[in-house]
């Protein structure tokens, strides 16, 4: 198929070419029902914009940074699909880092970005990042950033997140509906913002029914075998030990079903399990993993648009308003957390 060019969307719909550009840009300035026909078309004639020469017209790169923990981590595999999808139709091109959960390899990931004129950054924190000022600086001299997932306070820009709260408050619900009442929570590194949610949710949840916090019941981890192994290790020989067991994420939760199979123990009879994610796999597994849905393409996309939006009124004398986007959580209720 042949590809159309700005100029053919123009004279098919009878607008300038200069309104088609903007409403491809998705520029505030374009009535968005006029903004919604352009795109429409566009996407029924497989219009594709051509970054190096937009790049030498605006003088721009046109392209944007993402940094993100790990690309193997499904989550965020899905996450880039979704910033992907955008940012191509929107003519830029994606450049991606990877923290590994490191402070330091996120902060040269940082420095990297800022010598290599990428018009804009989407960063979800590492787990060892208690520190946000260089990224702050790097926001306050005019790069445009929006944080998803893993999110700071300290900086005023757009977020885009999960209803970490309500979805950790729901798991646990459902736990202590199924009749469990010693429920741990073994959850990620202390200073992440997905970490302080869904604590507090699933806190909320114990207060709700009046069953006591126990403090050693929630258990903050990484993600290797050898730490999920003394978690459970440490779980099982309490006094108490669990009957119940909300992991931050699939991928712990994944780490939490091998190393109880191997101590023998029986999923759900002994110990239910719920997850956070809804990783493909989750449906696959023995027993099957209740979980709770987080929307990352969604999320990837909403992030992208959000990006792009700054980039393209960045000459704008408006100055934007900073919003946080929450996307939606629902328990997906399977094997592994129904007893009886």
């Amino acid at each position: 198929m042949e590809l159309i060019t700005i100029k053919d969307i123009a004279k098919a719909l009878n607008l300038s070419t200069s309104t088609v550009s903007r409403a491809l840009r998705g520029s505030y300035e374009i009535n968005p029902d006029t903004k919604k026909l352009v795109i429409e078309y566009a996407e029924k004639y497989n219009y594709r914009p051509n970054p190096i020469a937009l790049s030498l017209k605006e003088n721009k790169s046109r392209s944007i940074g993402v940094i993100v923990p790990e690309i193997d981590n499904p989550f965020f595999s899905q996450v880039i699909n979704g910033i992907e999808a955008i940012s191509y139709n929107r003519g830029y091109h994606v450049v991606i880092f990877q923290s590994h959960e490191s402070f330091e390899r996120e902060s040269i990931n940082l420095k990297h970005i800022a010598s290599r004129r990428v018009d804009g950054l989407l960063i979800s924190l590492a787990g060892e990042t208690n520190d946000v000022s260089q990224l702050k600086e790097l926001h306050e001299k005019g790069m445009p950033i929006v944080l998803f997932d893993r999110v700071s306070d300290e900086i005023n820009t757009h977020k885009v997140i999960s209803d970490n709260f309500e979805g950790a408050f729901t798991a646990t619900e459902h736990l202590i509906r199924e009749g469990r009442r010693r429920i741990a929570h073994i959850t990620a590194s202390p200073y992440l913002s997905i970490t302080k949610e869904r604590v507090k949710g699933y806190i909320a949840a114990l207060n709700k029914y009046e069953i006591p916090v126990d403090e050693t019941m929630i258990k903050y981890s990484n993600y290797s075998s050898e730490n999920m192994e003394l978690i459970i290790d440490e779980l099982l020989s309490e006094t108490q030990p669990p009957d119940g067991i909300l992991t931050v994420s699939d991928r712990l939760a994944l780490g939490c079903l091998a190393t109880l199979k191997a101590k023998k123990i029986t999923i759900p009879e002994q110990i239910s399990i719920v997850g956070f994610t809804n990783l493909k796999a989750a449906s696959m597994l023995e027993p099957a993993l209740t979980t709770v849905v987080q929307p990352s393409l969604q999320m990837g996309q909403r992030s992208a648009e959000l990006l792009l939006d700054l980039i393209e009124r960045k000459s704008s004398s408006i100055p934007p308003t900073y919003q946080t986007f929450k996307l939606y959580t629902e328990l997906i209720i399977r094997e592994s957390s129904v007893v009886g």
